[in-house]
């Protein structure tokens, strides 16, 4: 019976960590575009390469 006094501290404690966290990455603006940023990986003109000679 006495694990639950330290059991029921440490689960709250990790949960409002949690919350924390997400409550941190609202605010860091995570989730701002989600729907451009999974069209861009569509688009080839995005890549990171120098673009083709023409020549």
């Amino acid at each position: 019976m006495n694990i639950i006094l330290f059991l029921a501290p440490a689960s709250i404690g990790l949960g409002a960590i949690g919350l924390l966290a997400f409550f941190w990455t609202m605010r860091s603006g995570q989730y701002d575009d989600p729907k451009g940023d999974a069209a861009r990986i569509l688009y080839d003109h995005l890549d990171d390469k120098p673009p083709a000679d023409p020549h």
